[in-house]
């Protein structure tokens, strides 16, 4: 059974300086937290050769937050993702695979999904949603697709610290690759992608190979004790989210440490799976 988050322990994950060197400027009063944008991601999952792999991307080195890290899809929530007839999480998590992956997590009926999404027209209308010029509302009814939710499993819950100088209210989710569609390298976020077996990342990450922070490491954490797609759509299922809002705690000295601030996320088990609305 993969490890608990509420059992997280702070001291395996070192502060960055320049973290550290903010918290305590919020100490001192002279730094105030920024304010904290909602925000989907998407473990996008498939049954390899060898066992269950996941999708990840290398942000550019020139990103504002979190560059030169393997993550996953996302981002954040659009304020049209609150009229899309569903949880704005889901709908962003969904839109924004599509827009990072031409992965599409919609159908002609709630039991259908789409099998091909890499002609001209979808490629035509993933732009117009990367520029915001269609929302995935609009981009769902003029294809007559509905969002297929239930095809994502809300599997964790991280806030960023307030020490950081970009913060997020995230909701990751699990999501098994359609039958039939294929990811493509169109992020303008990263710079490199791959399917990877979760059991292989914790020593590429010890080899300095990989870089990530926290929360993509539990995240992976979990899946590595995970045979299959099945088998982890149906832990995320029956398992409580916890909310894990780490903070960053100064020593009389002013070293900086970690403390994961972990509870529970009473949104997690509504009916039918509808979570996070």
């Amino acid at each position: 059974m993969p490890k608990s988050v509420s059992s997280l322990d702070g001291s395996r994950f070192p502060v960055p300086p320049a973290v550290a060197e903010r918290a305590r400027a919020l100490a001192a009063g002279t730094a105030t937290p920024a304010a904290v944008r909602r925000a989907s991601t998407v473990l996008l999952l498939r049954d390899g050769p060898d066992g269950l792999e996941v999708y990840v991307i290398r942000r550019h080195t020139t990103m504002a937050f979190a560059a030169g890290m393997y993550a996953f899809p996302g981002g954040s929530l659009d304020k049209r993702d609150e009229a899309a007839g569903v949880s704005p999480w889901e709908s962003a998590a969904a839109r924004e695979l599509f827009e990072e992956t031409g992965v599409l997590l919609a159908g002609a009926s709630p039991a259908e999904v789409v099998a091909d999404t890499t002609g001209e027209d979808f490629e035509a209308d993933r732009m117009a949603l990367v520029g915001r010029a269609m929302s995935f509302a609009e981009f769902l009814a003029k294809r007559s697709l509905v969002l297929r939710s239930d095809l994502l499993a809300h599997a964790g819950h991280w806030v960023t610290p307030d020490a950081e100088e970009r913060r997020f209210d995230t909701y990751f989710y699990f999501a098994a690759l359609p039958t039939g569609q294929l990811t493509r390298d169109v992020s303008t976020e990263a710079d490199r992608v791959a399917w990877i077996r979760p059991v292989d990342v914790e020593a590429s990450v010890e080899r300095g190979e990989m870089r990530m922070m926290p929360p993509t490491a539990v995240m992976l954490e979990t899946l590595a004790e995970l045979p299959t797609v099945a088998a982890a759509m149906e832990f995320a299922r029956a398992h409580e989210v916890v909310r894990v809002a780490p903070t960053v705690l100064l020593d009389e000295s002013g070293e900086a440490r970690w403390s994961m601030g972990v509870e529970s996320d009473s949104s997690k088990k509504l009916p039918g799976h509808r979570s996070c609305r």
